[in-house]
């Protein structure tokens, strides 16, 4: 069965097609596209960045870095030559957050008109309703938490903050333990500080392309065939070195996979194989996140021109 448009309030009962979501962006508003990975949501932000000018700003988690061009599928340099870009592959290998991808934001959605472009949802979401900036947790407060158990953490927290978190989730409960522990503040109060959004919703077009699965697998297959013929391979091998996953710039889809391969454990293939599958549950992440959290943006179909 299809997966059902967004919601949206204009009024509209029509998806837009590629040229009327260009044409939408005529004036000098902010533009938003968001839509899950290998949708075309790039390609759309560069047709509007040609047709009436503005900054292509990178709203995407994993194309923040600079050593994965080829496999978290940035603009190419000759897209980049088309339209300004700003926010793409800046960071070296350092753990990037929410809270420093917003500041870094900032200038971009002062300066020429911005179009924000990414499947990151959490960044579309601070950017239009705001971010509490929570503090960073000392390392030995860290490893204090490592140490006790998932019960004691989750019993130690306050009864507004358990009801908001995943209880199975440890990472989630240890780091609302984390900021209780640092600060003396329990995370809901953290979080319910009043914030002001840099760009809020109301201000933009904000444009979410709507690819259902039917539409998306095959992309997904043939994006990541013209990534190994673009050279991914040789990508991973170039950063063999200081490969860890436990870092997250080198968990990005694709490079695991291939890095297996690389070391012999798996064939070609089968690397292939497990990538492009991760893709798709990426994807499909992606779009549960849009239909709950973007139901007001104007949905995209990327297949009608």
């Amino acid at each position: 069965m299809s997966e059902k448009p967004p919601r949206h309030n204009t009024g509209e009962a029509a998806i837009l097609t590629i040229a009327d979501a260009v044409a939408r962006c005529a004036n000098d508003r902010p533009v938003l596209v968001a839509g899950p990975t290998a949708s075309g949501k790039s390609a759309l932000a560069l047709a509007i960045a040609e047709a009436h000018g503005g900054v292509i700003v990178n709203a995407d988690a994993l194309q923040v870095y600079a050593r994965w061009r080829i496999l978290t599928a940035r603009p190419s340099p000759e897209d980049e030559l088309r339209a300004p870009h700003a926010l793409y592959g800046h960071v070296a290998d350092a753990s990037y957050s929410v809270g420093r991808w917003l500041r870094d934001a900032a200038p971009a959605s002062h300066g020429a008109r911005p179009i924000f472009t990414g499947g990151t949802g959490l960044y579309f979401m601070a950017l239009t309703q705001g971010l509490n900036e929570i503090p960073e947790t000392p390392p030995q407060i860290r490893a204090e938490g490592d140490a006790i158990p998932l019960p004691d953490l989750l019993a130690a927290l306050d009864a507004r903050t358990r009801a908001r978190l995943d209880p199975e989730n440890r990472a989630r409960v240890q780091r609302a333990w984390e900021v209780q522990r640092a600060t003396g503040k329990p995370l809901a109060d953290w979080q319910d500080r009043p914030v002001t959004p840099l760009l809020p919703l109301a201000e933009t077009t904000p444009l979410v392309v709507h690819a259902p699965p039917e539409i998306l697998s095959p992309r997904i297959e043939r994006r990541f065939a013209a990534m190994i013929e673009a050279g991914a391979l040789d990508e991973v091998r170039a950063n063999a070195a200081d490969f860890d996953l436990g870092r997250p710039a080198d968990r990005a889809i694709g490079a695991p996979e291939l890095m297996a391969h690389l070391q012999g454990r798996i064939t070609l293939d089968e690397a292939i194989r497990q990538a492009t599958i991760a893709t798709r549950q990426y994807a499909k992440r992606q779009r549960t996140w849009f239909r709950s959290r973007m139901a007001d943006w104007l949905p995209v179909d990327p297949t009608r021109k």
